[in-house]
């Protein structure tokens, strides 16, 4: 059982599995794992470019469309972390995730923090008519229809997940002051949030279960 910081009764570090782990986000979400105490396994295509080092850290390498390089790194996990990225097309999100999902199923892993977007589901309203329209709507078309078949999987699963979808990423240092679990009315908000503080929230979810099978959105 989790103690809530990091550990887990017995003294041992939880164990984390981070997707997406060269990324922007996924990148900060490892390093603010291993701030927290956990001990994180980083799934990368291509393991030299993860440039953290730390003796909580294991690189493995493997490719999420392949299922069955993910069904090897899965065992002996106590959680996962999803921050896929596939730019403006592919289906990389979704596909990944699913054997993701597989995978966790199959080695009892039950867990799951998974990084969508703002604008998915309700909330769609939270956006202005820039990002419904031309971003959503036509620029990034495409990867908008991979997060919501990402989101579907995710839904459909038997997994103790977290969906968060945070407002358009910047850089910026992590502050800790962000709105978050917000109503799909709310229009007060900058839509815009750092990925540190985007790894913060994520790095949370592991223990916390506020937002168990929930869907919180994140902005400033």
């Amino acid at each position: 059982m989790a103690t809530g910081n990091g550990t887990l009764e017995q003294g041992t570090p939880m164990k984390v599995l981070v997707f997406g782990a060269t990324g922007t986000t996924g990148s900060a979400v490892v390093e603010r794992a291993l701030e927290c105490g956990y001990a994180v396994t980083a799934f990368a295509r291509n393991p030299e470019k993860v440039t953290t080092s730390h003796p909580d850290l294991t690189v493995v390498q493997g490719d999420v469309l392949d299922p069955a390089t993910v069904e090897r790194a899965m065992p002996g996990h106590d959680a996962v972390v999803i921050s896929l990225g596939a730019g403006m097309n592919g289906t990389v999100r979704s596909e990944g995730t699913r054997n993701i999902i597989r995978a966790m199923e199959q080695a009892h892993v039950p867990r799951l923090v998974a990084q969508s977007t703002l604008g998915v589901g309700e909330s769609r309203a939270n956006l202005n008519a820039y990002w419904k329209y031309v971003m959503f709507g036509l620029l990034l078309r495409r990867a908008y229809a991979d997060h919501i078949q990402q989101e579907q999987y995710i839904t459909h699963s038997h997994l103790n997940w977290t969906i968060v979808r945070p407002a358009a990423l910047t850089q910026g240092e992590r502050t800790g002051r962000y709105r978050h679990g917000f109503a799909g009315t709310a229009k007060d908000l900058t839509l815009e949030i750092s990925t540190a503080d985007v790894a913060d929230f994520m790095v949370q979810q592991v223990e916390d279960a506020t937002y168990r099978c929930g869907t919180p959105g994140l902005s400033y």
